[in-house]
């Protein structure tokens, strides 16, 4: 079943004025089927992919020869397989700058890519397609964003059972889990999934010996979802060493199986805390590396908070890749321990914070780090909302407010 993404007009516009356009994500989010449906319809192209040993032959032996002997249109699938090859594109776009001449896919993050970042300043627009959000499993486009940054928010939202909450996040948003109902189903497909992204796009980008390390490092995090980062803290529990943990971490992000979720701070005399947070970036991934699935869940409550958490975090990168308020998402903490899970900063300054609780009632308790960062920023808090399970929108005071966690999907 092809589902709309919301990303498709972005991407559309981008092919009307940029000589290269990436789209970026984790392996099975469904770039590939997303490129060639949407260049089908409204831009069509050539097909190569770098997973073909013979493309990827070719185009290492000569990049500029490859490059060179390509039709007008082409779509380069898998580039992170050959990351020299974004040196030569330079070369060949500012020969002919022809917008959406060249469409390119990568299961990694080029950006961290030496080289790459500066020689395609200018000449490449970037877009991650991450696992499918909530709305896009509903056909719908949110704008949750969008609407926290408005002058009022709505005055109800459809609410969902806990029930129904839970086997969202238990199913994540890969395309191909889905539509899995059984949860060994989904398990075996995810440890396939991973075994690939370790295998051959962590090969790809790092000649390493301790790909074994890996997984359990993958899983070690899972373990610790939404807690800072401590790199002395894993490298003890997992026997890695730090230097090598660092790597592997950044590996680990660049083929977007991780989400860090650095801090917001200031110079403004506040004592905050610097560590980012760390995500996986699917919560039907967490579930399968935790041994969760819907009933274990409904059993133990206990465990719904970081996965509730990691699931708000996760929709909120996906929308942000659409909304039209582009922010930048930090955790907020003082040395006291004030926090707030999330803080929306707009390119002006604006704040909006975000708590996430899994209980179906708050009170104004759950808004005490929200307000600590409403004193904190003062004229640049726009809003603080509290994500709940239960099902109704309610004020606490200036510009704080309640709101059930299917907003996230029904604004």
């Amino acid at each position: 079943m092809l589902l709309p993404r919301n990303i498709t007009q972005d991407v559309t516009d981008a092919l009307g004025d940029t000589p290269v356009v990436m789209i970026v994500g984790a392996r099975q989010t469904g770039k590939s089927t997303f490129v060639e449906m949407l260049l089908k319809k409204s831009h069509p192209a050539k097909y190569f992919t770098m997973d073909d040993p013979t493309i990827l032959a070719a185009a290492s032996a000569s990049p500029l020869t490859f490059l060179e002997s390509l039709p007008d249109r082409v779509i380069l699938d898998e580039v992170q397989r050959i990351p020299e090859i974004f040196v030569v594109l330079k070369k060949i776009v500012d020969q002919n700058r022809v917008p959406g001449r060249f469409v390119l896919t990568g299961s990694a993050n080029v950006l961290i890519l030496p080289k790459v970042s500066e020689s395609l300043t200018g000449r490449m627009e970037i877009h991650t397609l991450w696992p499918l959000s909530q709305g896009e499993i509903q056909r719908r486009k949110e704008k949750f964003i969008d609407v926290l940054f408005s002058k009022k928010l709505p005055g109800s939202v459809q609410s969902i059972k806990r029930i129904d909450l839970i086997h969202r996040m238990v199913a994540g948003g890969y395309p191909e889990v889905i539509g899995r109902k059984l949860k060994k189903r989904r398990d075996t497909w995810f440890k396939s999934c991973i075994t690939s992204i370790l295998q051959r796009d962590v090969r790809d980008l790092a000649n390493i010996e301790g790909l074994k390390e890996l997984p359990h490092l993958l899983a070690l995090l899972a373990s610790r979802t939404g807690g800072l980062l401590n790199h002395s803290e894993l490298s003890r529990i997992s026997g890695i060493p730090q230097s090598t943990l660092k790597r592997y971490f950044i590996l680990l992000e660049m083929v977007y199986l991780i989400v860090p979720l650095p801090a917001w701070f200031s110079n403004l005399g506040k004592r905050l805390v610097k560590s980012p947070k760390v995500y996986l970036n699917d919560t039907g991934l967490l579930c399968c590396l935790n041994g969760i699935d819907s009933k274990k869940i409904q059993q133990d409550l206990n465990v719904i908070g970081p996965i509730l958490e990691n699931f708000v975090v996760m929709e909120l990168m996906k929308q942000n890749s659409w909304s039209q308020q582009q922010v930048k998402l930090y955790h907020f903490r003082t040395s006291n321990g004030e926090e707030v899970d999330i803080v929306l900063e707009t390119p002006d300054g604006k704040l909006v914070g975000i708590e996430v609780k899994s209980a179906s009632a708050v009170g104004a308790d759950s808004f005490k780090g929200l307000k600590a960062l409403q004193a904190l920023v003062g004229d640049k808090f726009h809003r603080g909302v509290v994500l709940y399970t239960g099902s109704d929108i309610a004020s606490f005071g200036k510009n704080l407010h309640a709101v059930p966690i299917s907003a996230l999907w029904e604004f």
